[in-house]
């Protein structure tokens, strides 16, 4: 009998070691985590930001001073050693997130969370996530200083991942019980792709395909107009374009294939988007040119940027970086400041391709049969076996639809061509613009960038101002691109590219300022194709408003305008309403909240009802308007906002207003009757279940860890105002990632904040320290150090000393 209990206790013992040390499923290993020597409690700490540290491979001694917000001022003797130190204080701040990012970009999640990743990996990898990294590189080879920067930067990295062990490694990698592995400047390309995926990754073509099929083409052009009737582009109206000797592609006579596919795979966030604008020093309080720019993302921790100050002898450059790639983003140096929007131009087409027979070794193009060839995707998997997906590839791109995903047809499948995939050395570009002193050097600088497109917004301390839109953009005949292609036609190819040149853009304007929103880049008058592929309408009028209300404006007026709350949509659209609802249909309660709503001035503060009341019965009616949009047959996707304001208030009689499922036929009229009734059913459940419904509590604002399952280490109910489509676009978790302005003095003076902190370690006082200054509307002063020598606003020192072994 004592052996069996002996038995008993032993086997009972390795059960318990065993799970204590091992992750199951979501769990992590519940020993090592909690461990008091290795585990999260080691990361419950300040960083070490002091002291001397021997980094191997380094040419000279590289100094580190932190300001209170532990943003690094990195004063390295040469550019080598400025990028490997620049890759050893990223890694040290904010590791987990740059290889996190990367295996999300390379489609290698399963391999740190398990099987329930494996559909978002088969996705990334049909999209050519890591094809399109690798023909970057290629780009990238032909360049031999930017792949020595790269690999000094890699370097570095890999210098801070050497230095861990297991009680120093980020909590993150316990908590999902796995280690980091080398970076390599394939990593770098993988980043630069996953923000082009997020920035440029769009498209609607198979959507509008079948939306065209199931309601014609007149149908088609009213609810998708090539152009909205109000239109204030980036570039202003009336530019002379004389200059352009480039003639549009010629629209072939050709059939388009009609196809249907009934799922397509997910898109980036619609509001992916960004606000910049620099007046010039006429329009300026103080006589210098003052540029501002916030980029509208995915509210996330850590934030996706990471301040730094990066200085040589030679130049001296600071500014938002992001973690896994060289240089500032979006900064300043002493001579110019620069900024981008995301400039959301077409630059991704599908065409279908028929294969010969089921072995898809061949594909029909130019009335031949030319061959495929095969990318093998091994899906590593944790805790399961791998998954492999063939993937095939024609001179189009990769084959992501086909019968082995998302599609039954053997001799068919949809290819994606993407400018993703074409690769750039799109690190060259930013390299450059750092140490650019000019209007000529920004222009330079900007030639060879790619992808994604962006409206590169730029200020100067001699005073210029300007903005180009600048990627590679196919030269595209009318209508080309819109909707599913036919990819045996070679007339349907990409025939050439908009030469760099002749990409639209403006120089020091009369009006005094230049700006974007996302709007479209020009009017009818340009004289190459551009689809109207969703361009925002309302913040861009907003923000062009601004500076043609008075002659000058100060850094004060830039702050005011990034947390203006005007919600310009509500203002066109629900004046509208109020003279066209049939009230006398509402119940007493009803009427009040009517009448609560029309108190309201437009603007989306926190404390006020009225944006929340807005809200509910725009969410209401839109699905109203649209839902012969409702099909679980084919993928389709609903008319852009304006347009369906645009029907409400021009065509309340289309047949569109009709709601299917009723036998009355609704009118606009009907549908806000309808629609209001359900906004306040709605908010009186809410309101019996959260209480009252003022704006910041209704919108419920957050800023999310990446890994979403982690609450503990996110930020929930933030109080800050706006939405999307106001110039404030923050609505519950997305908004703007990066709020800076610089005066172009000598030295430029600039501030600058994000949603977040500085440290990717959820321990740290520096974790989340910029996000309530940041929600207030508040800013920091950039202190953009002139030489090395430390100041009292320098908390802590680090110099980073050459290996005696290299």
């Amino acid at each position: 009998m004592k052996y069996i209990k002996l038995i008993t206790t032993l086997v009972l013992t390795l059960v318990v070691f065993y799970c204590l040390n091992t992750k199951l499923g979501s769990i992590p290993p519940i020993g090592k985590f909690l461990d008091p020597v290795s585990g999260v409690w080691q990361n419950d700490t300040n960083e070490v930001i002091d002291g001397n540290v021997t980094i191997k491979g380094l040419s000279a001694p590289v100094t580190i001073h932190y300001d209170e917000h532990l943003i690094p001022h990195v004063f390295a003797q040469n550019d080598a050693d400025l990028y490997k130190a620049q890759g050893y204080i990223t890694a040290k701040h904010r590791l987990w997130q740059m290889e996190f990012q990367t295996h999300a970009a390379a489609g290698r999640l399963s391999e740190i969370v398990g099987e329930n990743a494996i559909d978002y990996d088969r996705r990334e990898r049909r999209r050519g996530m890591a094809y399109g990294a690798e023909k970057a590189l290629e780009k990238m080879k032909d360049d031999p200083e930017a792949i020595a920067f790269l690999e000094a930067y890699r370097d570095g990295v890999n210098a801070y991942i050497e230095s861990l062990d297991t009680k120093t490694i980020p909590v993150e990698y316990k908590l999902l019980d796995y280690k980091p592995e080398p970076w390599t400047i394939k990593k770098t390309a993988l980043l630069l792709m996953y923000m082009t995926k997020m920035l440029a990754g769009g498209d609607d073509d198979l959507e509008y395909t079948n939306v065209l099929r199931k309601f014609g083409q007149e149908r088609f052009d009213l609810l998708f107009p090539e152009f909205f009737d109000v239109n204030d582009p980036v570039i202003p109206k009336e530019t002379d374009w004389s200059f352009i000797d480039t003639e549009k592609t010629k629209t072939p006579r050709s059939e388009l294939p009609l196809d249907t596919i009934r799922e397509t795979i997910e898109k980036p966030h619609p509001d992916n988007g960004s606000n910049n604008w620099a007046v010039s020093g006429t329009k300026s309080a103080t006589g210098n040119p003052i540029l501002a720019n916030d980029p509208h993302l995915s509210l996330n921790i850590p934030s996706i940027w990471f301040v730094m100050q990066l200085s040589t002898p030679n130049h001296k450059t600071m500014g938002a970086t992001l973690p896994g790639a060289l240089g500032v983003i979006s900064g300043f140096n002493e001579h110019i400041a620069w900024g981008e929007t995301n400039a959301t131009r077409d630059v991704l087409d599908w065409y279908k391709i028929e294969f010969k027979d089921e072995t898809r070794t061949q594909y029909k193009h130019d009335k031949q049969w030319k061959n495929t060839s095969v990318r093998v995707e091994n899906i590593k998997v944790r805790g399961a076996q791998m998954v492999i997906d063939s993937v095939i590839y024609t001179h189009h791109g990769p084959v992501t639809y086909d019968h082995n995903f998302k599609s039954d047809n053997e001799r068919a499948g949809y290819a994606m061509k993407w400018v993703g995939h074409i690769g750039g050395n799109n690190q060259r570009p930013f390299l450059a613009l750092n140490k650019a002193k000019n209007y000529d050097d920004y222009v330079d600088a900007l030639k060879t960038y790619t992808a994604p497109a962006q409206n590169f917004v730029f200020a100067s301390t001699e005073g210029d101002i300007a903005l180009w839109i600048q990627g590679l953009f196919p030269n595209k005949w009318e209508g080309q691109g819109k909707f599913l292609m036919d990819g045996s036609n070679p007339d349907h190819d990409w025939q050439s590219f908009i030469p760099q040149a002749f990409n639209a853009h403006v120089k020091n304007p009369e009006r005094g300022f230049v700006s974007s929103a996302n709007q479209h880049p020009v009017d009818e008058s340009y004289p190459f194709y551009v689809f109207n592929d969703g361009y925002e309408t309302y913040r861009n009028r907003v923000i062009n408003s601004f500076f043609s209300s008075k002659k000058q404006f100060s850094v004060d007026d830039f702050k005011a305008l990034h947390n203006n709350n005007y919600n310009l949509k509500a203002a066109e659209l629900l004046p509208h309403m109020y003279d066209h609802i049939e009230d006398s249909g509402l119940t007493p309660d009803e009427k009040k909240l009517l009448e609560q709503l029309k108190g309201w001035d437009f603007y989306n503060d926190i404390d006020k009802v009225g944006p929340s009341i807005w809200r509910a019965w725009w969410y209401a009616l839109y699905p109203m308007i649209w839902d012969e949009f409702d099909s679980e047959d084919e993928a389709l996707t609903s008319p852009f906002t304006y347009q369906a304001i645009y029907l409400l208030k021009n065509h309340p009689e289309d047949p569109f207003m009709d709601i299917l499922d009723t036998p009355e036929k609704e009118t606009a009229n009907d549908l806000f009757l309808k629609s209001f009734k359900e906004a306040a059913s709605y908010l009186s459940e809410w309101k019996a279940k959260h209480g009252d419904y003022n704006w910041g509590d209704f919108k419920g604002t957050y800023v999310g860890h990446l890994l979403q399952g982690l609450p503990a280490f996110s930020r929930f109910d933030l109080p800050i105002g706006g939405d999307a489509n106001i110039v404030n676009a923050t609505s519950k978790n997305h908004g703007p990632s990066w709020r800076m302005i610089v005066e172009m003095s000598s030295p430029p003076k600039a501030l600058g904040i994000y949603p977040g902190g500085q440290s990717g370690n959820p321990g740290s006082t520096y974790y989340d320290n910029f996000i309530d200054d940041w929600a207030a509307g508040k800013y920091h002063e950039l202190n953009f150090m002139q030489n090395d020598t430390a100041t009292s606003d320098i908390i802590s020192t680090q110099t980073l000393t050459p290996s005696t072994n290299d």
